[in-house]
């Protein structure tokens, strides 16, 4: 009896056992920000200058995210790709807290933001909702009068696409840390206004690298 009760407790004991710290630290891999594929030479990217013995090179993409598998949009940031560029074997501590992007000569440059922060005006614009099947009764008023045609149900992204798109995009931000150089990735800035209303814009870079500031093409 004595043995029956200390297996049933070892079996149960495996059961609630959390899981192992490399299994942990897997998973979260899947989703970290690995930044997007450097382009082939920094001379690939709409303008680029020095930071030290690093190149600095940017594109503005306006309100588009670009991400390896798909494009998304957004109404409330402006994105930068941005990537760094050094010799053989160079490394660089980056942080997206060492940009920020000085639109329309503004004293104060806006900072650049975590990719969490994109997500709640993410769109795909390739989504498309389901369309409304139709009904053939009308659909009456309150009063019980003639067919109200107001009426439009809110449909919303099913969670499993705006779950791929938000990991799309989180890993395909400026990743951070240590890194071998090439790295690039997006930059998030802070912009509900219209790209057509930017008259200038530079991308500022200080970080352990130096500083620099790079002038982008609206």
């Amino acid at each position: 009896m004595t043995l029956v009760l200390l297996g049933a407790l070892c079996v149960r004991a495996q059961a609630q056992e959390p899981p192992s710290q490399d299994a942990a630290a897997k998973d979260a891999s899947v989703n970290e920000s690995k930044g997007m594929p450097p382009r082939a030479t920094s001379g690939d990217y709409q303008a680029r200058t020095q930071a030290g013995t690093l190149t600095l090179a940017a594109e503005f993409m306006r309100h588009s995210v670009p991400t390896p598998e798909a494009t998304y949009s957004t109404e409330d940031f402006v994105i930068v790709e941005a990537g760094l560029f050094g010799p053989p074997q160079a490394r660089l501590t980056l942080g997206i807290g060492d940009f920020s992007l000085r639109i329309n000569g503004k004293k104060m440059a806006s900072p650049s933001q975590p990719y969490g922060l994109l997500f709640s005006s993410l769109k795909d614009p390739e989504w498309e909702p389901p369309s409304k099947p139709k009904s053939d009764k009308p659909t009456l008023d309150a009063g019980g009068g003639k067919p109200d045609d107001s009426f439009h149900p809110i449909v919303r992204m099913p969670i499993e696409l705006k779950r791929t798109m938000q990991q799309r995009v989180q890993r395909a931000s400026m990743p951070e840390g240590d890194r071998a150089l090439p790295a690039a990735g997006l930059l998030f800035f802070e912009y509900r206004g219209k790209p057509e209303s930017i008259r200038s814009l530079e991308l500022i870079y200080t970080g352990p690298a130096g500083k620099a500031t790079l002038a982008l093409q609206p």
